[in-house]
C-alpha cells in the first residue's frame, strides 16, 4: 500500500484544490450569467450591458496598424498574440501591459497562428508561398527565438497549426501535388519533418485552407485531430486519428464553391463532438448557412438551424459547459448555448479569433490592434 503524503504536501494539495473549487464557482457564475436569455440586453462589447454584465473588455495592445490572426490564451492573465508585419505580443497580466516579443527580422512575414505551451514557451506560425512560410519558437517568453522551420517548397503554402501534448504538433499547407501537405513535430517544435502524404485522400480542384484565425487545424486529445477546408466544390472536414498519418474527407453543408467560401474554423469539445462555422469572407456577399455541427468525431455534420448571421472566422467552446460556444468574424460574436444548432448575435465588434481557458480566460483578437478578454 503507498503511504499517504505528508502533512505540508497535503496542505498543499489542500490549497490547491480550494483554489480550483473556488474557480470553478466564479467559472460558473460567469458562464451562466453569458449564457441567460439576453432580452433587452445591450451590446455584449458594452460594459455591464450584456447578460449578466458579462462583456468583451478591451485591452489597449498600442498596435492598431497590426491585425492579428493568431492568438494563444494560457490562462485569464497569460496570452499570446500573433499578426501581420512580424508581431508578436505577449501579456502575463491580463492584458494590462503587452511586451513586443517578436522575432528579430521578421517584419516583413506574415503571422497567422501561434500555440503557446505556458508564459514563457511559444511557437509562432507564418504563412506565405516558398520561404515565407515558416516556424519560430521560443523557450523564454520571446526574449530569444529559434527558426526551427523554414519551407524551401514553392508549391506549400502553410496555414495553420495545432498541438496534442507540449511534445507532439502537426502544421498544415495547402495543397502540394494534390494533396494536403502534413509537418509533424515530437519534441515541441524544435524540429519537423514532411509526413508520407499516402495517408492523404485527394484534395479537390482548388481546395484548401484558410489562414484567418489559426483554427484550420485543430486537436483533440492524444491522436485526433481535423481540418478545415474551404474553394473547392464542397467543403470539407478531413480527420485523423492517428496524429496526421492517415486522413478520412468528410463534406459538410456550408457552403463552397467559390475560393472566397468554405470552412474556416473548427472547434471540438471532445473528440466527438465539434462545430464548424465559415462562409464567404467578402464583406459584400452573404453566409448563409456558415456553421454545422457533428456528434460523431466529423463522420457527419449537420447544418445549424440558425446561424450566425454573416461569415464567421473563429470559433471556441466555453469552459466547464457541454453545449455553450462562441463564434467571431468581423461583423460580431455570436453565441450558442445548445451545441451549435442556433446562435445569436450578443456583439457587432470585429475580431478574426477567439480562444477560452478552463479559468474563463475567453479571448479574442482582430483587425487594428483590436483585442479584448471576457469580463463581468
Amino acid at each position: 500500500m503507498r503511504r499517504m503524503g505528508s502533512t505540508r504536501r497535503g496542505g498543499r494539495a489542500g490549497r490547491r484544490t480550494g483554489r480550483l473549487v473556488a474557480a470553478g464557482v466564479a467559472c460558473g457564475a460567469a458562464l451562466a450569467a453569458l449564457t441567460v436569455p439576453a432580452a433587452g440586453a445591450g451590446p455584449l462589447g458594452t460594459a455591464g450591458a450584456g447578460p449578466g454584465g458579462v462583456h468583451w473588455a478591451p485591452k489597449d495592445t498600442g498596435t492598431p496598424q497590426v491585425r492579428f490572426r493568431g492568438l494563444a490564451a494560457v490562462d485569464r492573465r497569460t496570452a499570446w498574440l500573433a499578426g501581420t508585419g512580424g508581431t508578436v505580443l505577449r501579456t502575463t497580466d491580463g492584458g494590462a501591459r503587452w511586451r513586443n516579443v517578436s522575432p528579430p527580422g521578421a517584419a516583413g512575414l506574415e503571422f497567422r497562428d501561434v500555440r503557446a505551451f505556458d508564459a514563457r514557451r511559444a511557437v509562432v506560425l507564418a504563412i506565405g508561398a516558398g520561404e515565407d512560410s515558416r516556424v519560430y519558437r521560443t523557450e523564454d517568453g520571446g526574449a530569444s527565438w529559434t527558426e526551427s522551420f523554414r519551407n524551401t517548397d514553392p508549391k506549400a503554402f502553410y496555414d495553420c497549426l495545432g498541438f496534442f501534448d507540449r511534445r507532439h504538433g502537426l502544421a498544415l499547407s495547402d495543397p502540394v501535388d494534390g494533396k494536403f501537405r502534413v509537418l509533424s513535430t515530437a519534441d515541441g517544435g524544435r524540429n519537423w519533418r514532411v509526413l508520407p502524404s499516402a495517408g492523404m485522400p485527394p484534395a479537390s480542384a482548388g481546395e484548401a485552407g484558410f489562414a484567418a484565425s489559426g483554427q484550420c487545424l485543430v486537436t483533440s486529445g492524444a491522436r485526433d485531430a481535423w481540418v478545415a477546408t474551404g474553394g473547392g466544390a464542397h467543403a470539407r472536414v478531413l480527420h485523423s486519428a492517428d496524429r496526421g498519418l492517415t486522413w478520412t474527407a468528410t463534406e459538410t453543408p456550408v457552403p463552397a464553391g467559390d475560393p472566397a467560401k468554405g470552412v474556416f474554423a473548427l472547434a471540438f469539445r471532445d473528440r466527438a463532438h465539434g462545430i464548424a462555422v465559415g462562409g464567404d469572407y467578402r464583406a459584400d456577399q452573404p453566409s448563409p448557412k456558415a456553421a454545422a455541427v457533428t456528434a460523431d468525431g466529423g463522420r457527419t455534420w449537420r447544418p445549424a438551424a440558425t446561424p450566425p448571421p454573416a461569415y464567421r472566422s473563429g470559433a471556441a467552446w466555453l469552459p466547464h459547459s457541454r453545449t455553450a460556444a462562441l463564434a467571431v468574424g468581423p461583423t460580431g460574436t455570436d453565441l450558442t448555448t445548445d451545441g451549435g444548432r442556433t446562435w445569436r448575435t450578443i456583439d457587432t465588434g470585429s475580431y478574426d479569433t477567439v480562444d477560452c481557458t478552463p479559468d474563463l480566460g475567453c479571448w479574442a483578437a482582430g483587425e487594428q490592434g483590436r483585442v479584448a478578454r471576457l469580463e463581468r
